[in-house]
């Protein structure tokens, strides 16, 4: 059969985009569709808050030095779904880099102290999973980051899975790959296991997260993995039904950054459980979390394009010493083994008991109805029957027994919407759903 040029150079640019294997899970891992286990090794990648995945001559300079750094994934919090994005994703695939997309827009995120699931938040969402199902390269979906960063905020958390729920329900109805689906926790300790806990919960995997993924700034070099914090992360995890994974980490205190929590996380200690480690983050701001420059900072007041809060976002990146090369250092280490798709037969399927209520800051008791699309938000919820799982398994510390100190907290900006208005003020609602 003959082609003309047109035809076969867009034949073999949408090849392009989906050279590589895709990514599904299946109990507590991923795996290609080799049956080999997948592990992330990601970095966190917002050039500019609006949406990095546009600039495919960037992209390629980009995917190309963080192939050379080890790379096998991205995180991107917010992308415009009218876009093209086939450039960026097939620049990205060529070095093969997969990506974690957020579906949320910056006005359509649910906020924390008036939560809200309506129309145009589905509408929206679903427009971001339209635009980027195509990639064989997207690993997963985010359907929020750190919406409940303090206690009085998890009545949101109804909210994020009523979320997860309508997104499944959109990729079910137009018959896409099961692209995972999934949540970026803050790491809080009064909540964070129950957290977890609650959105894999309830018997109902129609609605519960295919992923949990935890912004984590605990390991600060130099430090060990006991004192860390990281073996109480470990027992939370341990039989966890989903892939649970690292979607930020990275402490830089006191610096340079050494990472050494990567050889635990891809070690013996934590590899059975966990699913990798995305680093925050790939350019140098004014947090100093960044693996590379686009060149000097310049005055703040400085206007450009490719310029905002004096530093370049866009031109020949450049590793940052030494944190760059200790970040290659590890990774370079690191070999886990993982388990062949064909020897795994998960039992883990929504095996959490959903949580109660605690009187240090976990306000959801039980397996709560979740809120239908526009139902209006009022506070006290409502319990429904939780279906008989095939085993039972608590939260391996429970909801009251655990303690960790986080040394350093996540970096003060990063790019995430609606996270100021969220913590503008505390509101609790004591009434009914209506």
């Amino acid at each position: 059969m003959k082609f003309s040029g047109i035809a076969a150079a867009a034949i073999l640019g949408a090849a392009a985009a989906n050279a590589l294997e895709t990514i599904s899970a299946v109990g507590n891992k991923f795996f290609l569709e080799s049956g080999k286990q997948f592990f992330v090794k990601g970095i966190a990648y917002q050039l500019v808050e609006e949406d990095p995945l546009v600039d495919g001559e960037q992209c390629s300079r980009d995917a190309a030095l963080m192939k050379t750094l080890g790379t096998n994934t991205i995180r991107v919090y917010h992308v415009d779904a009218t876009k093209d994005h086939t450039k960026c994703m097939n620049a990205f695939a060529d070095a093969g880099i997969y990506t974690l997309i957020d579906l949320d827009t910056f006005d359509t995120y649910i906020l924390p102290t008036a939560p809200s699931w309506n129309q145009t938040q589905v509408d929206a969402y679903a427009a971001v999973m339209d635009a980027f199902i195509k990639y064989d390269n997207v690993l997963g979906f985010f359907v929020g980051n750190e919406i409940i960063a303090i206690a009085n905020q998890s009545l949101a958390a109804p909210y994020i899975k009523a979320s997860v729920r309508d997104m499944k329900k959109h990729r079910e109805s137009k018959g896409y790959r099961k692209v995972p689906i999934g949540y970026s926790a803050a790491d809080i300790a009064e909540l964070r296991p129950m957290l977890q806990d609650y959105l894999t919960c309830g018997g109902d995997d129609s609605q519960n997260v295919d992923f949990f993924a935890l912004n984590s700034y605990e390991w600060c070099d130099v430090t060990t993995y006991d004192v860390s914090g990281y073996a109480n992360l470990q027992k939370q995890a341990v039989n966890f039904p989903v892939p649970i994974f690292f979607s930020e980490t990275g402490c830089n205190v006191p610096g340079p950054r050494l990472f050494d929590d990567q050889q635990a996380i891809f070690g013996k200690e934590m590899s059975s459980d966990w699913s990798g480690a995305i680093i925050y983050e790939w350019i140098e701001e004014a947090n100093h979390y960044g693996l590379i420059s686009y060149g000097p900072p310049v005055a703040p007041t400085a206007t450009g394009s490719n310029i905002r809060g004096g530093f370049s976002r866009a031109g020949t990146p450049t590793p940052v010493s030494p944190d760059f090369n200790n970040l290659k250092s590890q990774w370079a280490k690191i070999t886990p083994s993982g388990v062949a798709q064909s020897d795994y037969s998960p039992s883990l399927v929504s095996t959490r008991a959903c949580p109660t209520s605690t009187q240090d800051g976990w306000l959801v008791n039980g397996n709560v109805a979740l809120p239908s699309i526009g139902q209006v938000f009022t506070g006290a919820l409502s319990t429904v029957p939780i279906a008989t799982p095939t085993t039972t398994t608590t939260s391996a510390l429970g909801s009251a027994a655990t303690t960790s100190t986080t040394k350093n907290p996540a970096p003060a900006n990063k790019e995430i919407a609606g996270m100021s208005a969220g913590l503008a003020g505390v509101m609790l609602f004591f009434t009914f759903w209506l």
